[in-house]
């Protein structure tokens, strides 16, 4: 059996991830630990990341060479933000910690996997 480069890997999960929040954004929100219910704009925020992240998988799986390194390298920088603002929401206490614990540990699996799919691309 072949194994899935690291590239197509983060771009299939990119893409299975944004697609979903795009497309139920409410469940995937819920998948995060976060809350569409007390936060009713939730859902319209979970479709930003959503498109983002489709169109990072999108970049990944359509460029080569150097365009292709810079979509990776476009990714990881997303996914530091990310994880960045997470830590940031469980400090201010906008995200439970549970929460804030998920979303840094999610974007810190990303940046381990683009840094991956970054070596494998040369």
């Amino acid at each position: 059996m072949a194994r899935l480069s690291h590239i197509k890997s983060l771009a299939i999960t990119r893409l299975a991830v944004g697609g979903s929040a795009f497309a139920t954004p409410r469940l995937a929100g819920g998948a995060f630990g976060l809350d569409a219910e007390a936060n009713p704009q939730a859902p319209y925020l979970a479709r930003l990341f959503g498109v983002r992240d489709a169109a990072l998988g999108i970049g990944i799986l359509t460029s080569t060479g150097d365009a292709r390194r810079q979509w990776l390298m476009i990714g990881v920088g997303c996914d530091a933000a990310d994880a960045l603002a997470g830590i940031a929401g469980g400090r201010a206490g906008y995200l439970p910690k549970s929460t804030s614990t998920v979303v840094t540990a999610v974007a810190l699996s990303a940046i381990v996997m683009g840094v991956l799919a970054l070596r494998e691309a040369g």
